[in-house]
């Protein structure tokens, strides 16, 4: 295999054997060690993490995979087969927020986070291949700097725990990156467990597991890529933050989650009105499907689904014209409920649907899109999966 060859991309799996052989092509050695981290889908609490809210994602299973090995000269060169395999070479001390630009800034200022901290990390060759989309919502950038948290601490012998490296992979992605983004899927990633859900606190940082029993209940997750693309560091997401801290600032609270009820929300001006009432809500329908799951009524989950992608369209403003017809056609076909994830603007759609209905579902969704002369969805079934790992 040629360094830099095209890898089976987003439409194939993507194994550590095939990685640890481009790894050899590229370096004419074999790798110190293989690393996997997964990304993540959000079943429930949107816009929430970065207001100390409560969330409720988990690990998909599409990986991320980094090989790599030391090297002594305080360099850090990456390669992506995703970003056509050229080599990025950064050295180390040089590291630093605006002097690093495009996909590379992830895994330098996850080596720029970790050395801050002063865990003591050193040169690697990196190589990176993934089967995860880029763009989709499903949070490749975080799968990318959880990966090579892991494959950074293994290789230089550094125990770190996982909260803690959530945290750096997070500071990381905010400096280097320049994403003011919260702490929901550096732990969905690291964290997950097979068939549960991570219920996560983003204010105290406690978390628990709690049962998603899909198959039992006949039910399938539908991740419906809407093929719309856009860069959370493009200003938008930003923007929605800074309303949020706005509102936060205005009601005298150290964030929204303080927000209870919404006559708490009277003296705001109307924008920063809707985005708290955004915020408020959606902590609630995160209680609201916790209680759900753990009474067994998975199908509960459906009309919480419906109803944040309608706060999220209205209220928060970060829906889109693909997103909103994937939602009404997946459940005019017999999906209990549907939602855009992720930061908005673009992506994929969330839909819960019975196993009898997914065929005409996604035939439903398909023909929408064709009936608009859009590009045809593509789809992945999302099955909760296990969080970040060695692999050899």
């Amino acid at each position: 295999m040629e360094c830099g060859a095209d890898g089976p991309g987003v439409s194939g799996r993507v194994t550590a054997g095939q990685a640890a052989d481009w790894f050899r092509s590229c370096y004419q050695a074999p790798p110190a060690g293989i690393w996997r981290a997964p990304g993540r889908v959000n079943l429930i609490g949107e816009h929430t993490d970065y207001n100390d809210g409560l969330v409720l994602p988990f690990a998909l299973d599409r990986d991320l995979i980094v090989v790599g090995s030391r090297r002594a000269d305080g360099v850090l060169e990456v390669r992506s087969r995703q970003a056509g395999g050229a080599a990025r070479a950064l050295k180390l001390a040089a590291i630093a927020p605006g002097r690093v630009s495009g996909w590379a800034t992830y895994p330098a200022g996850v080596a720029w986070a970790l050395r801050s901290a002063g865990i003591a990390v050193g040169g690697a060759n990196l190589v990176i291949d993934s089967d995860l989309p880029q763009g989709a919502g499903l949070s490749s950038s975080a799968a990318l700097a959880c990966a090579t948290a892991l494959a950074l601490t293994g290789l230089y012998g550094v125990a770190v725990p996982r909260t803690d490296l959530a945290a750096l992979a997070r500071t990381a992605e905010q400096e280097i990156a320049g994403v003011p983004c919260g702490i929901m899927d550096f732990c969905a990633s690291l964290l997950g467990q097979p068939d549960h859900a991570l219920l996560l606190d983003c204010a105290s940082g406690a978390h628990e597991a709690v049962r998603l029993p899909l198959d039992p209940a006949g039910l399938r997750l539908l991740v419906i890529d809407t093929g719309t693309r856009h860069a959370l560091a493009d200003g938008r997401y930003a923007q929605r933050r800074q309303e949020c801290e706005r509102a936060a600032h205005t009601l005298g609270v150290r964030s929204l989650r303080a927000v209870t009820r919404e006559s708490d929300l009277a003296g705001l001006p109307g924008t920063l009105r809707a985005r708290a009432r955004h915020v408020a809500r959606e902590n609630d329908r995160v209680r609201a499907a916790v209680l759900a799951l753990r009474a067994g009524a998975i199908s509960e989950l459906g009309p919480l689904l419906t109803a944040s992608h309608a706060s999220l369209r209205d209220d928060f403003a970060v829906s889109w014209p693909q997103a909103d017809i994937a939602v009404a056609a997946s459940t005019g076909a017999g999906a209990v409920g549907a939602r855009m994830m992720g930061g908005g603007f673009g992506g994929s759609v969330l839909a819960l649907v019975p196993l009898a209905d997914e065929t005409t579902a996604r035939a439903a969704v398909a023909a929408a899109f064709a009936d608009h002369a859009w590009a045809a969805p593509s789809f992945l079934v999302a099955r909760p999966s296990a969080g970040a790992s060695r692999l050899a």
